[in-house]
């Protein structure tokens, strides 16, 4: 899959011993690294489908730490040499991935099967109360070129 321009895709390893397990995340020495804003986890109940938004100047990096979701971009950027890709990512304990998602590129999240999804997301800028850095538009606009259905056959 041509991947939409800024975005970045790392497998991450289990790393498994007698007790358990332990995966890194992010590291400041990877190169998908810029900086630490915070850190958040957000939970999608199956059957909701939280999408789509923007933002302007944080860059996400998501990680999947339970159950799969689907994560969907959409790149409707003026001058990208990607403009009206979409990407299509199914992450989560069957597919343990570092997504790098970049400013101005619509993204949105589902649940796949029947667990709660949890997203863990790292992104480079701290959250603005009084003035988020998110910009929203229905999961179903006609303006994006993805249908959110469970393709069946």
């Amino acid at each position: 899959m041509e991947l939409i321009d800024g975005v970045k895709l790392r497998q991450l390893r289990l790393i498994p011993d007698s007790r358990g397990y332990l995966m890194e995340m992010l590291r400041r020495d990877w190169e998908e690294f810029m900086q630490f804003g915070q850190a958040y986890i957000t939970a999608c109940y199956p059957g909701v489908i939280k999408a789509w938004h923007y933002h302007k100047l944080q860059w996400d990096h998501f990680v999947c730490v339970s159950g799969m979701a689907r994560v969907v971009l959409y790149d409707d950027r003026e001058g990208s040499p990607t403009r009206g890709l979409v990407n299509e990512f199914h992450i989560g304990y069957l597919n343990p991935v570092l997504l790098k998602i970049p400013p101005l590129v619509y993204h949105g999240f589902t649940a796949e099967g029947p667990e709660t999804a949890l997203i863990v997301n790292f992104p480079t800028e701290l959250y603005n109360y009084q003035q988020p850095d998110e910009y929203r538009r229905p999961y179903n606009d006609p303006a994006i070129p993805y249908t959110w259905e469970v393709k069946h056959g």
